[in-house]
């Protein structure tokens, strides 16, 4: 019973990450500026890299670290590969995960801006030795097609289980060029509802994470001490969290510092 219910999750992920497979767009991303993205996306652990095609299903560029953490040859690999590493518990969460993120950039963001957007979550893979690590999963479109949908996208996972043993089943969708950002967000969240974070907060965030206090961060962004008090609570009421290290805790699990 069980493996016909991963087989039926792994069907609707397919499902899901295929939907915008039609007109494609081609490329010709060059290796060195994709690692340069993929590198400043990301200083948490080990990590590989890839950029998948929506049309063909064909990756392309894949870091060859991708051999050390699952044991998979970079130039063997296939899409299907990595989605049958993902852990028959995390499959679900994966599922309705990407069901939402469709959603909100379909509804939320305009076409010209899919490029200014990272997605964030984690989810278990299998590894070399066989057993499941924590990664963090970052995906940022590169090229978008004529219709208007994803035709190609970076995705980058970091093996994180030095920083978190499980999982929070959270996610984030991180703005890259000033837009704002929405974090630590659940699968059953109201689309209308959703609290953006300004870019001024998300620089006040990683400026919290560095460890400045207050007086420090006013100096830094030159601006007055209760301005900055005012961006942290609001910053945490957006967050539902209590203290500042649970906020730090939290962008970083979910790929934002």
């Amino acid at each position: 019973m069980q493996a016909d219910e991963t087989r039926s999750n792994l069907e609707r992920l397919r499902a899901v990450w295929y939907a915008d497979s039609e007109n494609g767009a081609a490329t010709s991303d060059q290796e060195d500026k994709l690692r340069f993205l993929a590198e400043s996306l990301t200083s948490l652990g080990p990590f590989y890299y890839y950029v998948l095609d929506f049309e063909s299903r064909f990756l392309s560029h894949v870091h060859h670290e991708i051999e050390n953490l699952l044991g998979i040859s970079p130039d063997s690999v296939r899409f299907e590969d990595i989605l049958d590493a993902i852990h028959p518990d995390d499959i679900d969460f994966v599922v309705k995960t990407e069901i939402f993120a469709t959603e909100f950039f379909l509804r939320n963001i305009s076409t010209e801006k899919l490029t200014s957007y990272k997605s964030s979550f984690n989810f278990r893979l299998r590894v070399a030795d066989g057993t499941y690590a924590l990664f963090n999963h970052q995906s940022t479109t590169l090229v978008v097609g004529p219709n208007g949908r994803i035709a190609k996208a970076l995705n980058i996972h970091t093996r994180i289980d030095h920083l978190s043993p499980a999982n929070t089943y959270k996610f984030s969708f991180i703005g890259l060029k000033g837009e704002p950002s929405y974090l630590n967000l659940t699968v059953d969240a109201e689309l209308e509802k959703l609290q953006g974070y300004s870019s001024r907060e998300i620089e006040i965030i990683r400026d919290l994470a560095e460890g400045l206090d207050t007086k420090s961060i006013a100096s830094k962004r030159h601006i007055s001490i209760h301005t900055v008090n005012s961006h942290r609570r609001n910053i945490l009421h957006k967050s539902g969290l209590n203290n500042t290290a649970q906020l730090v805790r939290m962008s970083m699990l979910q790929g934002l510092i």
